[in-house]
């Protein structure tokens, strides 16, 4: 299991990850679908910050079985998220 500094250091990673790619959209395409790509950007923001604070908050139990699966989830809800974001910014740069 990764500590979680390296948790954080991911989620802060994908997420950079996602808003690079919607500014890279946003320079290509100038104006058109700006308002959506502003949306994708903070939906994923505040995905970033309610993770990084389940990360943060996670109950002192000292049974590994439930920080495992906590850790798992988080994991699990940070990649739907990233590839939810990612499969919005490539439905509006194949609409041309």
């Amino acid at each position: 299991m990764a500590n979680k500094r390296e948790i954080k250091k991911d989620v802060d990673f994908l997420v950079g990850e996602v808003i690079s790619d919607c500014y890279t959209y946003l320079l290509i395409n100038g104006e058109k679908n700006r308002d959506k790509v502003i949306e994708i950007i903070g939906s994923i923001v505040d995905k970033r910050n309610d993770l990084i604070s389940r990360v943060n908050n996670q109950d002192r139990t000292f049974d590994t079985k439930q920080v495992k699966s906590h850790y798992k989830a988080i994991n699990a809800d940070l990649m739907a998220a990233i590839d939810d974001s990612f499969s919005k910014l490539s439905k509006l740069s194949a609409k041309k």
